[in-house]
Order: structure tokens, then C-alpha cells, then sequence
């Protein structure tokens, strides 16, 4: 009778352990889901099919010498326009799509960028301020309560991240930036500890 008791003890801790793994393990993706960026993979011919350019960034001149009659959206939500920098005629796709025109014409695409609603560029601020009379000092910068790229485009550098903090800087009534550093969250770099001044920087 014990030995029945002290088994139905352990299978009822080991069911809760395995469900709090799950529960720990699906929210770790549903996080990293909810950061990851964009993607896409244009091809020439329908059924995904053909020569294909794989996408992962706003693209304002593709440079394609042939349409694009199907694609795959792995994430995010795309904008495709039929004219470099986004315009003429534009869709938004944000789904496998194995014919985007008859299968005769295609599309004509010249230009890419994501279309929002399903990615946000950073992880959300944790803001920690202080306020001098000359100086505020944040410990994670934040737009609309995300966290600030050091480097929007390119790799991010001292000399970029120092540009940002001090473009942060003055969107929020500063001068400018006497001091940032970088931080590496998920593999992107954003700012933190920015010192803002209204001289000095």
C-alpha cells in the first residue's frame, strides 16, 4: 500500500515537473517569436520554384531582372512594391503564397521593406530614470517602450551608437548624449546608461 502511495506521489511530481518544462519551454518560444525578425523568400516561378533572394531587411532597390510569382513568409508581414523605393503599385503579403499573378505574368517587384503589425524592433524598456538639473541619465533608452537600436542600419559601432544616443537625446528635449554604452540582448545591440546634457557631449 505504501509503495503504491509513495508511486503515485513521484508520477504526480514528475507530471508537474514535466509541465512546468513545457509551460517554461513554450513561452520561451513564444518570446523568441515575438522578437524575431521578418523574413522572406521571393522566387521567379510559381510554386516556389526557380532562382529565389532571400529577404531579411528593408530593400528599397532589388535590382530583379524577373518577376516574382511566389513567396515564402516564414514571419513578419511584407510590403512588396512594383517600383524601387516603395512605389507604384504595392501588397502586402504576410503568408506562403505559391502564385502571386497568373502564372503567365508574376509580379513585378523592385522594392521590399516590412509591413509592421507583427514584429517590433526591440524588446520593451525597463526604464530606470534619474534627473539632474543638467544631465538625465536612462538606463534603457525607449520609443514608443521599446528598446532603441544602438545602430539602425550596419553593424553597431561606438561612433553609432554615440549618433543615435545623441539623435535620443534630442527627441526628448535634450542636447545631446555625454555618455552611452551598448548592450546585447537576443543577438541585436541597443543602448543603455545614456547620460543626456545640454552641454558637454
Amino acid at each position: 500500500m505504501k509503495t503504491a502511495y509513495r508511486l503515485s506521489i513521484l508520477a504526480a511530481v514528475a507530471a508537474s515537473v514535466g509541465a512546468g518544462f513545457l509551460a517554461d519551454s513554450y513561452a520561451q518560444t513564444a518570446e523568441t517569436e515575438r522578437y524575431r525578425p521578418p523574413e522572406a523568400t521571393i522566387y521567379r516561378d510559381a510554386g516556389y520554384r526557380g532562382p529565389a533572394v532571400f529577404i531579411g531587411e528593408e530593400k528599397p532597390n532589388l535590382g530583379l531582372s524577373w518577376p516574382v510569382n511566389s513567396i515564402r513568409v516564414p514571419h513578419g508581414r511584407w510590403e512588396l512594391c512594383e517600383r524601387t523605393r516603395y512605389r507604384g503599385r504595392c501588397r502586402t503579403v504576410e503568408r506562403d503564397t505559391p502564385m502571386l499573378n497568373t502564372v503567365l505574368r508574376g509580379m513585378t517587384v523592385q522594392s521590399m521593406r516590412p509591413a509592421g503589425g507583427g514584429w517590433n524592433p526591440g524588446p520593451p524598456a525597463n526604464d530606470q530614470v534619474a534627473r539632474g538639473n543638467f544631465a538625465e541619465f536612462h538606463t534603457q533608452p525607449s520609443e514608443r517602450n521599446y528598446r532603441v537600436l544602438a545602430c539602425a542600419r550596419g553593424s553597431a559601432t561606438a561612433s553609432c551608437a554615440a549618433q543615435a544616443a545623441d539623435n535620443w537625446c534630442r527627441s526628448i528635449g535634450w542636447n545631446g548624449s555625454a555618455r552611452e554604452h551598448m548592450e546585447t540582448v537576443n543577438g541585436r545591440v541597443y543602448l543603455a546608461d545614456v547620460l543626456c546634457v545640454r552641454s558637454g557631449y
